[in-house]
């Protein structure tokens, strides 16, 4: 049975104080819970801060974003393995809010979940379609040629013990999820996709949800067959409904 997973993203959010504070809650009100793994994605400069305040404690850190170079002459670009250097086990991969304000590719975003898995991160990979899309019927289709391109480059079994999360984009940060129906049946889709060229792969892949998570609607979302879990925004900056994600999760 898969673990349940839940990815904090706290996107461009955060100072030292800020975070020691939500940090520190985290480690309050989070040790107890077993059955779910807890991850925290934080901006690149808080890295060392998450490293220092998390290590040993059973939550485990991430970065938003990296290079899909390894190394080389990027002015400003981050690399899987300077990720490492600060203990991050997991990083998000083609998030909307970065594939649409900075220009990125399929084919760059499958660039880099190669480069992840290289080095030992996990990659969440983010998958999912825009409202005019939904409302005309191709969700499904959108959808699979995100993941058709890594696919084709790379083979179904680089999605063993991957993950991927389904965020509608239409959801994410508007306040309006998709129903835990529609979440299941994409997730479902995205199972199956997967499943038909490599089963063992598609037994082991999570697929989360995200776009608008939120205490009220977690136990719902989260009971879902093929939901494995949450990419949580907003509500990751508070301890108290983060916890209650976590909980619905547990």
């Amino acid at each position: 049975m898969r673990q349940k997973l839940v990815v904090a993203n706290w996107k461009m959010h955060g100072s030292l104080a800020e975070n020691k504070q939500l940090l520190s809650d985290y480690l309050h009100q989070l040790p107890t819970l077993h059955t779910a793994q807890v991850v925290v994605c934080v901006p690149y400069p808080y890295l060392a801060q998450a490293q220092a305040m998390l290590q040993n404690s059973g939550i485990a850190w991430g970065a938003q974003n990296l290079s899909k170079d390894a190394v080389g002459p990027y002015t400003g670009e981050v690399s899987a393995a300077m990720l490492k250097d600060f203990g991050a086990s997991y990083v998000i991969i083609g998030h909307s809010e970065r594939a649409t304000a900075y220009c990125e590719s399929d084919e760059n975003i499958a660039t880099k979940f190669m480069q992840a898995q290289a080095h030992g991160l996990t990659p969440i990979l983010c998958v999912g379609e825009t409202l005019i899309e939904r409302e005309a019927g191709v969700m499904q289709m959108v959808v699979a040629k995100q993941l058709d391109t890594i696919v084709k480059l790379h083979g179904a079994s680089v999605f063993a013990n991957a993950v991927v999360s389904y965020e509608p984009i239409w959801a994410i940060g508007t306040g309006l999820a998709a129903s835990a129906e529609q979440a299941q049946s994409m997730h479902e889709f995205i199972r199956g996709k997967v499943a038909a060229l490599d089963a063992s792969a598609a037994a082991s892949l999570k697929i989360l949800y995200g776009g608008s998570v939120n205490p009220q609607n977690a136990v719902q979302l989260l009971a879902m067959q093929d939901i494995d879990g949450g990419l949580i925004g907003k509500c990751s900056l508070n301890a108290q409904e983060f916890e209650k994600i976590c909980l619905a999760a547990a």
